[in-house]
């Protein structure tokens, strides 16, 4: 067990590195090709967290572990409102600002609904990835778009601060390589040493994807957020978890599903995205209060962890008694 335990644990210290020196390499190269600081802090830095949720569930997905492909993307959804967004507000109540984060809300509960209705029947066939990507690359060209004409809002603003400083350009290319090479390597030894311990414990590949590679993949997800919040950047910390989600229902599922299509366990539906869906409802009231203006205090942050903790340990309780 010495060799897997290491290599989940340097998969994911190396996945967390090499994600952040990739994104800015990616953000250096845009900019030295004349791409405005809002693209790149919308698409680049803002996406860019989610990038070690998408090459995990590839790479799971093409070696045949449908099981922690689908537990990183729902899993990571979870762990970003329960686990990240609870402890940024128990630290911070998050005020919300940002128009875009009030359309972006109900995008997500729909985007939600939606996958709930793909794997209905237990199955996601490369067909309804397709439909998923395709929904996402709308999506986000629907919000580029719509955005570009709306400079003046919070979350923008506060995007463009966080585009990183520029960088030569050979530099720039170095990390963005470099940073790949390192991804994909932490990838495969993250997912190899996730399947030997699930296999050594007799849980599934499910359990081990919804708990200790969803933490893990989610953890520049936890930093960003905590960074924001420091710099007083609410709008920046909800961004990233709207936009995480948003990637991981539709992106990160649909490429893993395109790879290889998956056959989905039934606790899946009737578990896992029962409480992503009651914590993406849940996330809406709090934050959208009906176009009030809403604020996710600390006792409603307390709560959202206090979900997490109670979701933990019934995963850990079921695995063992199953």
């Amino acid at each position: 067990m010495f060799l897997p335990i290491l290599a989940v644990v340097a998969g994911l210290a190396l996945l967390v590195w090499s994600a952040d020196k990739f994104v800015d390499g990616s953000a250096a190269v845009a900019r030295h090709f004349g791409v405005s600081p809002l693209i790149i802090g919308m698409v680049i830095v803002g996406f860019g967290t989610s990038v070690p949720e998408m090459l995990v569930s590839a790479i799971s997905s093409f070696q045949g572990n449908p099981g922690i492909a689908l537990g990183n993307a729902y899993g990571s959804n979870i762990a970003n409102i329960a686990l990240i967004l609870g402890m940024t507000a128990l630290i911070s109540p998050i005020a919300v600002h940002s128009s875009i984060l009030k359309k972006e809300l109900p995008i997500l509960v729909g985007v939600t609904f939606l996958a709930v209705f793909h794997i209905w029947d237990n199955t996601v066939t490369r067909f309804e990835a397709v439909i998923m990507l395709v929904v996402f690359a709308g999506i986000m060209a629907w919000t580029i778009k719509t955005e570009l004409n709306n400079r003046q809002d919070n979350l923008l603003k506060e995007l463009e601060k966080e585009v990183p400083p520029a960088q030569p350009v050979t530099r720039a290319f170095f990390w963005v390589v470099t940073g790949l090479v390192f991804l994909l390597v932490s990838s495969r030894a993250l997912v190899w040493g996730s399947v030997e311990i699930a296999h050594f414990f007799g849980v599934s590949d499910i359990i081990i994807g919804l708990t200790v590679v969803a933490v893990g993949t989610s953890l520049p997800e936890l930093a960003s957020s905590l960074t924001a919040i420091k710099k007083k950047e609410h709008d920046i910390a909800l961004g990233n978890v709207l936009g995480s989600n948003l990637f991981n229902t539709l992106a990160v599922v649909g490429i893993a599903g395109t790879i290889n299509p998956m056959t989905v366990p039934h606790e899946v539906l009737t578990r896992d995205m029962t409480v992503m869906t009651a914590l993406t409802l849940s996330i809406f009231l709090f934050g959208w209060n009906f176009g009030k203006g809403g604020r996710i205090n600390r006792y409603e942050g307390a709560l959202l962890l206090l979900a997490y903790a109670g979701y933990t340990a019934y995963l850990i309780h079921f695995s063992f008694i199953k």
